[in-house]
């Protein structure tokens, strides 16, 4: 890979890190801003509602200027939010600021999809962008457990100064490595990018995405009661399974780009199906410490093995015209999916079948993901109809 494509990382690193950092310093932040647990916990949605919102936003405020330049701009957004994070005096603009720094994910990870693609042959464009994702994966195993550390020696707001570090180190890595578009960038008519999205491929893409992620985080939000609860763990012994979490998540990230390399179809169907599978498994393994330790490493696995063919499938459905805008679209797809995840769980425990049920749930979400994957990709085997050009009419005589 283009050493291009790990400066990507480094940002990808960075933004993972703080949309998921805030997991670990609930009981600070809730402490030091005398509020509830439960509000500070909506900090996290607060984020993804600015993920959704900002995406279609930034990518269509930036489209004329070139990808590069772009990367740099979202990153210092990024920093400047992580400090404004970092001296937030209450609660709402703790909020606020979450929320400014969360305008930069989708389109980060959008525009750096292109990018990535745009520097690896052929038959290296799923892997270019499993390596971008890469960044988001180590900050899940890695980033998020310092940053909560931070936040307990030092106090949470350490932990996003530390961040906002993080994404000055970002930029410079950016500006050196990322090559600056050749020529004039060449921007497709606004109308002609807007009408991609309404392309039923590109919107059977997006749902996919929804629903794939959507069974992930009906799990992962609730790993915690789940272990503790009814596998009989101890609060203590949570963080270190999570790891396995973590580490499933980069070797399934890596093997999923790999897969799509080969047969993008293929792999769309048999990581989706795979996760659904694990998801459903799993509902068998919960009174079992070692079975259920295992299978939080296969979740892992499973749902970052889908990303790579979930994004690729967009981009190629998207066309060049609306490349940029249904790329960043799909990351917003995923955070969609990561709060709808978090509602179906909540509503599983709640008024549902309870929490020993959530796998099996939450298995049902991919499950929709890849029926709505085999209607797509019957859409593609449809004939097209070739447009005749109309007979000349006869002269008069």
């Amino acid at each position: 890979m283009p050493i291009a494509v790990y400066a990507l990382t480094a940002g990808a690193f960075g933004i993972g890190t703080t949309e998921f950092v805030i997991m670990g310093l609930l009981l600070q932040v809730a402490a030091d801003l005398q509020v509830s647990v439960a509000m500070t916990g909506l900090l996290i949605s607060g984020y993804a509602l600015g993920v959704f919102v900002g995406a279609p936003v930034l990518t269509l405020a930036t489209r004329k200027l070139p990808r590069k330049q772009v990367l740099i701009l979202l990153m210092a957004i990024f920093t400047l939010g992580n400090i404004a994070c970092a001296l937030a005096p209450s609660y709402g603009l703790l909020m606020a600021a979450r929320i400014v720094t969360s305008l930069a994910h989708g389109t980060f990870f959008g525009v750096g999809s292109v990018v990535a693609t745009s520097l690896v042959p052929e038959d290296k464009k799923a892997s270019a962008i499993a390596v971008m994702f890469t960044g988001l994966t180590i900050a899940t195993l890695l980033g998020v457990p310092a940053g909560a550390w931070l936040g307990l020696n030092f106090g949470w707001r350490a932990t996003f100064w530390t961040i906002a570090a993080i994404g000055v180190i970002a930029m410079l890595v950016l500006a050196r490595f990322v090559p600056a578009d050749k020529g004039k960038v060449e921007v497709a008519p606004l109308r002609q990018e807007l009408a991609t999205l309404a392309d039923p491929q590109v919107l059977l893409g997006l749902a996919m995405t929804v629903l794939g992620f959507g069974g992930v985080f009906a799990v992962f939000t609730y790993i915690q009661p789940i272990l503790v609860e009814i596998t009989g763990f101890s609060q203590e012994a949570v963080s270190p399974i999570l790891l396995l979490f973590g580490l499933g998540l980069i070797v399934g990230n890596m093997l999923g780009g790999k897969l799509a390399d080969r047969n993008l179809p293929v792999a769309l169907l048999a990581t989706t199906a795979t996760l659904a599978i694990v998801l459903f498994a799993m509902t068998a393994a919960l009174r079992s410490p070692v079975a259920v330790t295992i299978f939080v490493g296969l979740i892992g696995a499973a749902a970052f093995a889908t990303v790579a063919p979930l994004q690729m499938r967009v981009l190629d459905k998207a066309g060049p015209a609306g490349r940029n805008l249904a790329s960043s679209l799909n990351i917003a797809a995923f955070n969609l999916g990561n709060a709808f995840g978090a509602w179906l769980g909540g509503v599983t425990i709640e008024h549902g079948p309870g929490l020993g049920a959530v796998t099996w749930v939450a298995a049902l979400v991919p499950l929709a993901s890849l029926v709505l994957a085999v209607i797509s990709l019957r859409l593609d085997r449809r004939p097209q109809v070739a447009l005749q050009p109309a007979p000349a009419s006869c002269p008069q005589a």
